[in-house]
């Protein structure tokens, strides 16, 4: 599987925001994020950061 985790940046360290992305969807100054399970988030900030071999999704919030 290739999904990855998605992780909020914020003062220089990563913080865990949702496991197992599906899908990212970037919308103006929103970013939806869904899992596997069904679980969605709205994360408002950019998108700072896609790691495909570490399966990693770095978020920046608005500043």
């Amino acid at each position: 599987m290739c999904e990855a985790n998605a992780y909020i940046y914020k003062n220089g360290q990563e913080e865990l925001y949702l496991e197992n992305v599906d899908i990212l969807i970037p919308e103006g100054d929103k970013i939806f994020l869904r899992n596997l399970f069904g679980e969605q988030k709205t994360f408002e900030g950019k998108l700072k950061e896609i790691s495909l071999l570490k399966h990693k999704i770095i978020l920046e919030g608005k500043s």
